[in-house]
């Protein structure tokens, strides 16, 4: 895999989250995947990821955008670091926070999806 085709896994994977297309960041994801939340809350398998990812695809917190800010990615690791603004709409009312997703790719496919957030919760500003 190319730096280019790292890049663009990274922007597919986001763009499938902002598509509210559950099915496609899945298909994006090893079977033996994990995802580790802001929290530390850790998820492995691909039935694990899809249960914590389900609520926000059904909006239930509201509309939730990625806005990416930067991605680094190193080919010669299968790695990649995708900085965004993520955007919450609910009840009339637009917030953000900042954050970043370092990705772990194998084969073409996320293997590791560690999110982490600028405090422990996250922040919501006023967009």
């Amino acid at each position: 895999m190319t730096r280019a085709d790292l890049e663009d896994l990274v922007l597919r994977f986001t763009d499938a989250f902002n598509r509210d297309d559950l099915d496609a960041v899945m298909a994006l994801m090893t079977d033996d995947a994990v995802y580790e939340e802001f929290n530390g809350t850790r998820r492995a398998g691909k039935a694990a990821i899809r249960a914590a990812f389900a609520p926000q695809f059904r909006g239930d917190y509201g509309t939730i955008r990625f806005h990416t800010e930067d991605v680094f990615a190193d080919a010669s690791t299968g790695k990649a670091l995708i900085r965004w603004r993520c955007t919450l709409e609910r009840d009339g009312a637009t917030r953000s926070w900042r954050g970043l997703d370092l990705l772990h790719v194998e084969n073409g496919r996320v293997k590791e999806k560690h999110t982490y957030a600028k405090a422990d919760a996250p922040r919501l500003e006023r967009s």
